[in-house]
């Protein structure tokens, strides 16, 4: 008898938009429903599934949790993610729901696209492309470098024909949307929503449905069960760089380079956090995320940084055997001093 084919949800957004805060209370309130999730962690160190993993939830067990740490799942969609995929559906308890959790610096399209492979289409359909947004960081400017006089250019100098790479990410996965979720609605008020709520719809000439959210509490059945089937309408989502190859433009692209701080303890987290702040904004950090080891404290604290802003809490308990430490994946622009950094880090942290 022929099986139902599987739905997928594609889990999008910019770093630090909150896209695993989201998926860990999406487990945690799947209602039975069984949860393949797939992630794919920018740098080399698994944090995002190590959280994840930590979710207690029972629709998601530690085996139905696969990283794909090979680089950016938009660039190795036929070395890493169609086998993982194929491995997936070669399950004899095949899950009733796959969810992927995208690098925060993916193109949805080329993943999308992937679900038209004829082994996979079969089997699989993209249920809906979600993109999560950092509200506060959209009202303050994150994406609107000045786009006025980059406007103004754009009537004088042809070469100025697209905006800076960073904001065309940022466009291309508003684009590939099926549903957008303003996340972090709670650190901004009712003018700044509203200017959030345009900027967004401003970037994108599709109308997908958008809503509101706080520290990525959005249920289950808002998320799953979309029903559109992506992968047959990826024409209509076009990327920048997919645009500018039709109409032969070439295209430049930035770099991003990651790498991975190893420390010991830290006494003085607030402190620590606060050091962190600096070290962001002085070498331009894109993301800092990972977790410490702070003496005196049976749990390990979780630290997520997207600019300036740095969230903290205690996440879990050590568990038995496990060596404590301090690890914290760092992000950023290729041309970011990586040894300045690491000494930077390893002084705030005292």
């Amino acid at each position: 008898m022929l099986q139902q084919k599987i739905p997928a949800t594609v889990i999008t957004g910019f770093l630090g938009a909150g896209k695993t805060t989201m998926i860990r209370n999406l487990l945690q309130n799947a209602n039975g429903k069984r949860i393949a999730l797939i992630i794919n962690e920018f740098g080399d160190l698994g944090v995002d599934g190590d959280v994840l993993k930590g979710c207690g939830a029972e629709a998601c067990s530690e085996d139905d949790i696969i990283e794909l740490t090979n680089g950016c799942i938009c660039c190795t969609v036929a070395d890493d993610f169609i086998p993982t995929m194929s491995k997936l559906l070669e399950r004899d308890n095949r899950p009733d729901h796959i969810v992927i959790e995208t690098s925060g610096l993916a193109l949805p399209q080329p993943l999308v696209a992937a679900f038209n492979w004829p082994e996979i289409k079969t089997q699989v359909t993209v249920d809906g492309v979600i993109t999560v947004v950092d509200s506060a960081a959209v009202a303050a400017g994150r994406f609107a470098d000045d786009h006025d006089r980059v406007d103004a250019l754009r009537v004088e100098d042809d070469n100025l024909d697209h905006e800076s790479p960073l904001e065309e990410l940022f466009e291309d996965q508003l684009t590939a949307a099926d549903l957008i979720v303003l996340n972090k609605t709670d650190l901004i008020d009712a003018a700044g929503l509203k200017t959030v709520r345009d900027e967004v719809a401003s970037r994108t000439a599709r109308k997908p449905a958008m809503i509101e959210a706080r520290n990525g509490d959005v249920a289950a059945a808002v998320l799953l069960g979309l029903g559109v089937g992506t992968e047959d309408d990826i024409k209509n989502r076009k990327s920048h760089h997919e645009l500018e190859h039709e109409n032969g433009e070439e295209h430049d692209h930035d770099e991003f380079d990651s790498f991975v701080v190893e420390l010991g303890p830290v006494a003085d987290p607030t402190g620590f956090v606060e050091r962190l702040k600096g070290v962001i904004a002085e070498h331009d950090v894109l993301r800092v995320k990972g977790f410490a080891d702070v003496p005196g404290k049976p749990m390990r604290l979780l630290v997520q940084a997207v600019g300036s802003r740095i969230d903290q809490y205690f996440e879990r308990a050590w568990a038995p055997g496990e060596t404590r430490g301090t690890r914290l994946v760092v992000i950023g622009l290729h041309d970011m001093d990586e040894q300045a950094v690491r000494a930077a880090i390893a002084a705030a942290a005292g």
